[in-house]
Formats: structure tokens, C-alpha cells, sequence
């Protein structure tokens, strides 16, 4: 089990210099992925469903991760997560391209579909229509990246007589971790993804997840492509040496750590340095 690290391209940590001081403190103390998240824009006032402040600062991940890339050797950086029907699916193609080839393919590109509802809306996205977008998008990308004639037919987004260079570093484009919870985040996750990522309180929820999972893996069928599903698990609590040998136990291939609240860099960077020795 590897350790990483997520929600640090928001609050406290998105100045340059915080940004460089802790990513690279993460990689000496032997942090194998970073992750940053995302909202476009969130409800205001505040709903009870909104996870952050509306005023609450949060970078785009992939702006953001394109900063740590640079200041890094070794660590992966994934997005956790992008919306993924939010976004122009052939404009994050060429995004996703330019971070995976600039990083020296250290790219996660971790995607889900979405829950609010007022983001989704105010960039135009129907709720009924975020799961059909996200595969669609995540089909459209994929010939993009890995067709010697990319072309694409599908519900909302088609193209053909087209290309774009340059490809991501891995001939098959970069590894696709979806998040979520729902039944169809994890058919998503069997046919589309080389990971999932998943978020709760303790392994007991993760215990939950992967039941769901291997329901899904029972109706669909994997692509021998994509190999075996890897599994990364984001705690929303400190996490003890107890904690960390179930997850392993469990089988998580990644333990993604999340020093909430992110209200003082160096409450985070102490964080990080308690929990570096857990796997």
C-alpha cells in the first residue's frame, strides 16, 4: 500500500511558496501521489449539501498539479476529482495531454460526475444527464488519445476528421481513476477505469464501498485492457497504525490522506509528518 495526500490546492495551501514547501516536503517524506480536487464554483449562501465555503479559495486541479509537476520528481498527481461532464471533453483531452507529457507521465486523471446541483447547472449541465455525459466524455478522450484517425459518435459529443498532438505518454492515454459511490460510479469504474477512488470515515465505509463494487464487477464486463482495478481510499479522519493495516488488509493500493480543515499550513505540514509513517 502507498501513502498520498489530497486537498492541498485549496484554503491555506495555494500560495506558490506553501505550494512548493509541502509538495516537496510530501516527497521526502515519501508521499507517492498528490492529489488536488475540484469545484468550478459553488452554491451561495451555502447549502447543506455544498462541502466548502463559497468563499473558501480552491485551484483548478490541473492548473494546480501543473505547478507541483515542476517543483517534483517522483510523485503521481492525480485530480480528485475533476466534474467531468462540467468540462469540454476535447479541451481536457489536450489538458490532460500537456500535464501527462510535462510531468513525464506521472498523471492520475481521476473524473466523477458530479453532485451539485447548482454547479451543474450554472455550467449548463443537467443533473438527469451528468452520468451519460461522463461516459461519453471519457469514450470521446480516449479515441482522441489513442486513434491514429480519432473520431467519435456518441449521445453528446461527436467528431471526426480531426486530431491532437501530443498524445499522452502511455499508448492506451493516462490512467483513468473514477470516484463515487453510486452504482453507476462503480460500472463506471469495472469498464472505463484503471482505478477507483473512494471517500469516507473509516475502512468499515470502505468495507461498504467494495461490496458495491464487486456487485458491479458481477454485471459488466472489465476490458482485458485495463487490468486489475486499483483501489484508492481518501479518509476524512486522521488515520492510526490500526487504521492503515485494515485499509492494507482490505486492499488498497493507495491511502490518500486529508489533513482537514487546511486552515494552517503548518498544522498541514505536521500532519504530514505524523502520518508519513504509516505504510
Amino acid at each position: 500500500m502507498e501513502l498520498g495526500v489530497a486537498g492541498l490546492n485549496a484554503k491555506a495551501t495555494i500560495g506558490p511558496a506553501v505550494t512548493v514547501r509541502l509538495a516537496r516536503r510530501a516527497e521526502e517524506l515519501g508521499y507517492t501521489s498528490w492529489w488536488a480536487g475540484e469545484h468550478v464554483v459553488l452554491p451561495s449562501p451555502r447549502t447543506a449539501m455544498t462541502p466548502m465555503d463559497p468563499a473558501d479559495p480552491v485551484l483548478d486541479p490541473l492548473v494546480h498539479l501543473s505547478y507541483v509537476a515542476a517543483v517534483t520528481e517522483r510523485m503521481e498527481l492525480g485530480t480528485a476529482i475533476v466534474i467531468l461532464p462540467q468540462r469540454n471533453p476535447l479541451v481536457l483531452a489536450k489538458q490532460v495531454a500537456s500535464l501527462d507529457v510535462l510531468s513525464g507521465g506521472r498523471l492520475l486523471l481521476g473524473v466523477g460526475a458530479g453532485y451539485l446541483e447548482p454547479e451543474l447547472a450554472a455550467l449548463g449541465v443537467p443533473m438527469s444527464e451528468r452520468g451519460s455525459r461522463t461516459d461519453d466524455y471519457l469514450d470521446a478522450m480516449r479515441a482522441l488519445w489513442t486513434q491514429e484517425q480519432p473520431a467519435h459518435q456518441g449521445r453528446h459529443v461527436s467528431f471526426a476528421n480531426i486530431d491532437a498532438h501530443p498524445r499522452p505518454t502511455q499508448p492506451d492515454g493516462p490512467r483513468i481513476v473514477v470516484g463515487g459511490h453510486s452504482p453507476g460510479a462503480f460500472r463506471r469504474a469495472v469498464t472505463r477505469a484503471h482505478g477507483w477512488l473512494g471517500v469516507g470515515d473509516s475502512p468499515d465505509d470502505l468495507a461498504r464501498h467494495l461490496v458495491g463494487l464487486e456487485n458491479a464487477a458481477a454485471e459488466v464486463e472489465r476490458p482485458a485492457r485495463l487490468g486489475r482495478l486499483e483501489i484508492s481510499f481518501q479518509p476524512l479522519q486522521p488515520v492510526s497504525r490500526d487504521d492503515a493495516r485494515r485499509y492494507a488488509e482490505l486492499g488498497v493500493d493507495r491511502l490518500v490522506v486529508y489533513p482537514l480543515p487546511i486552515e494552517d499550513a503548518d498544522d498541514v505540514e505536521a500532519f504530514l509528518e505524523r502520518h508519513a509513517g504509516l505504510v
